[in-house]
């Protein structure tokens, strides 16, 4: 199958402009973390980055890589701007259907936080569950996609059915979710599995697809860990996709929330863009 055109394509990979616009309100001055930047990797080049906020700010890296930007909001009105333009050298998802699970006892020790419980997470809630539904089917690329494929069918998309406290177990019951519900419902299960598995969020431009009904908002996709590396997942979208520029990764959304503020801070503005 050809890869779908795109103005920005070229031989060295895909251009794109990634970058939000959030109008923010604070009743008294407060701080606040940001994390909307690309995340630093192999395959991704930012050639330009700016940042336009009436705001003293400035940058670090989380124990997770994750680029965070820390911001001292003043009281008031302010519209809060990022911009970047990026190439990826390997812009479309990579499907690896032969890729082995690494059995629990050889799984490399920094993996084996992927596989704990986590706030969003619970596999010790949902276990057993999970060898009931996948338990039979071969280990490999093929369970996870089987994984993926049940979320996928069985929760409903629906923006704003859950909020900052669902966890996977919820929206399990529920049958319905946004992408980080879907994406946490999925990893939920691959660890109860005894697969490592991570979430992931950040930028996908409609390249190949048509454009969802919604407006553009960050993604929630996830990683899991097979044949000695990560390899990219989606139960929301459930489809390969082209331009997925990684923003943040951790254990669930908790450690990678857009923003994080210490004191009142209410969102009165939101634009998300990737192209």
């Amino acid at each position: 199958m050809n890869e779908p055109t795109h103005p920005g394509h070229r031989d060295a990979g895909l251009d794109l402009t990634v970058g939000c616009t959030f109008g923010l309100e604070a009743q008294h001055p407060a701080s606040a973390i940001v994390q909307v930047m690309p995340y630093l990797q192999p395959g991704l080049t930012i050639r330009s980055e700016h940042w336009d906020a009436p705001a003293r700010h400035h940058g670090y890296l989380d124990h997770y890589g994750n680029r965070c930007e820390r911001f001292d909001v003043p009281a008031g009105r302010f519209v809060l701007t990022y911009e970047a333009q990026v190439t990826l050298t390997q812009p479309a998802d990579v499907i690896a259907s032969d890729a082995r699970e690494v059995p629990v006892e050889k799984l490399p020790d920094e993996t084996l936080s992927f596989v704990m419980p986590s706030r969003f997470c619970l596999p010790d809630e949902l276990g057993h569950e999970a060898w009931q539904r996948f338990g039979h089917l071969a280990p490999g690329w093929s369970r996870v996609q089987a994984v993926v494929d049940y979320v996928h069918d069985h929760l409903d998309f629906l923006p704003g059915s859950s909020n900052p406290w669902t966890t996977a177990a919820d929206v399990n019951r529920a049958g319905q979710g946004v992408c980080r519900d879907f994406a946490h419902l999925a990893i939920t299960f691959c660890r109860a599995l005894n697969i490592p598995a991570r979430y992931v969020f950040g930028y996908i431009p409609n390249i190949g697809v048509a454009p969802p009904p919604e407006p553009m908002d960050f993604a929630a996709w996830f990683e899991v860990w097979l044949d000695g590396r990560w390899h990219t997942f989606d139960a929301r979208n459930n489809q390969p996709r082209t331009g997925r520029v990684v923003v943040g990764r951790g254990r669930d959304a908790v450690d990678v929330a857009l923003i994080t503020s210490f004191g009142p801070l209410a969102l009165t503005d939101f634009e998300v863009r990737a192209a």
